[in-house]
């Protein structure tokens, strides 16, 4: 009995460490810091973990944990009540277990802390104003307010409030983790707050009172798949109720403004409650740099190549019709107009997330250039050429070959290196979507504010951009004739 007891906890330990458990998270400091927490929580219970932080929102997450790209995430009770469900009255893990249970979906206890919205103002303006309740907000037209892009459009948000609060003032949208930057230069009043950031103890904003009742808890709990392992779970259950309000804002001010990072105070916090223990987070700047670049290279390398052979392709087949050519550049031209964060997201009911629709929307967003060059070289060859060709009896594909091809080239290089160019620029936004590259590092920045970790992404995407200008220079004066190059043309004059 002994000896089955121990091969059942080897067999146990193997399946662990042979399943790999992806976690999301949402793009802001606190939901990185919870589900790095997860992460080695579970690492500490034997299991692979694969970290997808940084996804672009509610929707991003929840999409990804339903149709099984991601196994788990940090979600609040009243988001998920509010925003997923629409339900206001399944407020308790309970109730929302209740409403999840025919979508293989499961909500586990909750960490202990209410990060509930609240509305912040900068306290000198609130006294100066004797602003101390978000009713106040009624009688203050003059204020700019500004919230997150999240908060303006969800019911639990800025439309539900101002019903609420009777609230008629113009606002606009900003990314969340510039708000508090932004109010604290005074190019904003008031912004939509959560009340355990950091951020307001840092800039000594008054949070006024909700005093109508109108948000309702939004308690930080894991919300899983119901597939999850058992050891798993146990070892999430571990964290709940650990962490109350004070101690959820001292963490993330620990990242925030001591500049550590979510790794290193997430591996703190387990040690100092006995969780986990301590691990070594020590690295290099360059291997996450090149890591990185690498993937960049791989998202856009392989979008542009298949840009390529479908943009030149098509080009080759339709321009000789014309209502064909006109239709496929405007349906290119069209898919060019849907926003870049917009479509990835569209792409994750039909792909899930990661490289897959990060490559399809990249290739999309590539074909113009390439189509619209190739075909504009294409039907404005000298019909004099052509006629000789004809005439000297050359047949389509000999003049495809001799005639059109090489005149083309030329056209058709231009828009393959604007191709490239906007791929290198589009791909940073694949980081919404778990897709890596240099958008992770300009992700992880905007949610922390922190411009250095912004330039970590940003300046080696725009080196690429213009090594990669570089480089098909080169190939264009390899390849093509000099009488040929568009570049020398334009020289010359």
């Amino acid at each position: 009995m002994a000896v089955l007891l121990g091969f059942a906890a080897v067999v146990s330990v193997q399946a662990a460490e042979d399943r790999q458990i992806r976690i999301g998270s949402k793009n802001f400091n606190e939901n990185y810091l919870l589900a790095e927490m997860s992460a080695q929580m579970l690492e500490q219970a034997g299991f692979r973990v694969e970290r997808r932080f940084g996804l672009g929102g509610t929707l991003i997450c929840y999409e990804a944990l339903r149709s099984g790209e991601i196994d788990l995430y940090i979600e609040y009770t009243g988001t998920l009540s509010q925003a997923i469900l629409n339900d206001p009255e399944a407020t308790s893990i309970d109730a929302l277990n209740v409403r999840l249970v025919d979508s293989d979906l499961a909500v586990l206890p909750a960490f202990g802390f209410n990060n509930t919205y609240a509305m912040a103002i900068k306290r000198q303006l609130a006294e100066d104003l004797g602003m101390h309740t978000i009713a106040d907000l009624a009688g203050q037209p003059q204020l700019r307010l500004v919230v997150s892009h999240e908060f303006l459009e969800r019911e639990d948000g800025w439309p539900g409030l101002a019903r609420a609060y009777g609230l008629s003032a113009s606002v606009t949208g900003i990314e969340h983790g510039l708000a508090y930057q932004a109010i604290a230069d005074g190019a904003i009043d008031v912004t939509d707050a959560y009340s355990t950031d950091g951020e307001l103890k840092r800039y000594d904003l008054r949070v006024l009172e909700d005093n109508r009742g109108f948000f309702p808890q939004y308690l930080a709990a894991p919300l899983i798949r119901e597939d999850l392992p058992t050891a798993a779970r146990q070892a999430l259950e571990r964290m709940a109720g650990s962490i109350d309000d004070q101690t959820m804002q001292r963490l993330n001010a620990e990242v925030v403004f001591e500049n550590r990072g979510f790794a290193e105070v997430a591996n703190g916090f387990l040690v100092e409650q006995g969780f986990a223990d301590e691990v070594d987070l020590s690295g290099t700047f360059w291997g996450p740099l090149l890591d990185n670049t690498a993937q960049h290279l791989k998202l856009t390398g392989i979008a542009l190549l298949g840009s390529i052979l479908v943009g030149v392709g098509a080009s080759l087949l339709v321009f000789r019709i014309p209502v064909l050519a006109r239709s496929l550049t405007y349906f290119c031209g069209l898919l060019q107009t849907i926003p870049s964060i917009a479509l990835l997201a569209l792409m994750i009911p039909l792909f899930g997330i990661g490289m897959l629709p990060a490559i399809i929307a990249l290739f999309l967003y590539s074909l113009l250039p390439i189509l619209r060059n190739t075909l504009t070289a294409l039907t404005t060859i000298d019909p004099t050429l052509v006629k000789v060709a004809v005439a000297m009896g050359l047949k389509d594909s000999e003049q495809l070959r001799l005639i059109y091809l090489p005149l083309a080239l030329p056209s058709m290089f231009a828009g393959i290196r604007t191709a490239a160019v906007i791929s290198i620029g589009t791909a940073t936004l694949a980081a919404f979507i778990g897709a890596g590259g240099l958008g992770d590092p300009i992700v992880t920045g905007l949610a922390l504010n922190d411009v250095n970790l912004i330039l970590q992404g940003a300046v080696p995407a725009a080196v690429l951009a213009v090594v990669t200008e570089l480089v098909f220079e080169g190939l264009e004066r390899l390849l093509l004739p000099g009488n040929l190059r568009l570049a020398d043309h334009s020289v010359s004059r």
